[in-house]
């Protein structure tokens, strides 16, 4: 076994306000924060809506569609567990269902010296351990 197999991956935090986010992730689902009065969806989660103010929050699925707002590619791990998974992209995918909907995330799948701006992108799903998968996005149509 490697040293870097031995190390634990970095592990999100659910708490109230995202638990939802990773339980649906877990069901391969993508669920994001949706405001009940306007109807807005919001990501992060937050415990008040930023359009309208309301407390009355809860979660919608979306498509999973969307396109690569921004992106970097990572040469360097920042955690050792990152170590032999270098390089890959960090990116910010602003999805389909609303203007300024945007999800920090990871492409996959894609040639790093290919990903371009404004690239379409669809939701797909890296289990990380047995508690948690994560909604990474590969390219669509490639």
């Amino acid at each position: 076994m490697t040293e870097t197999a031995q190390v634990r991956p970095v592990r999100p935090a659910p708490d109230s306000l995202t638990s939802f986010f990773w339980d649906g992730a877990r069901e391969r689902r993508l669920l994001i924060q949706k405001c009940a009065s306007c109807g807005r969806f919001q990501h992060p989660p937050e415990p008040v809506c930023h359009h309208c103010l309301s407390f009355d929050l809860g979660a919608g699925e979306v498509s999973g569609r969307g396109t690569i707002y921004s992106f970097e590619i990572a040469t360097q791990a920042f955690h050792p567990w990152f170590a032999d998974k270098i390089p890959f992209v960090i990116a910010v995918v602003e999805l389909a269902e609303q203007p300024g909907l945007k999800l920090i995330t990871n492409i996959v799948e894609a040639d790093l010296a290919a990903i371009e701006i404004g690239d379409e992108v669809q939701v797909t799903w890296h289990q990380l351990d047995d508690e948690f998968t994560l909604p990474v996005f590969r390219p669509v149509g490639g």
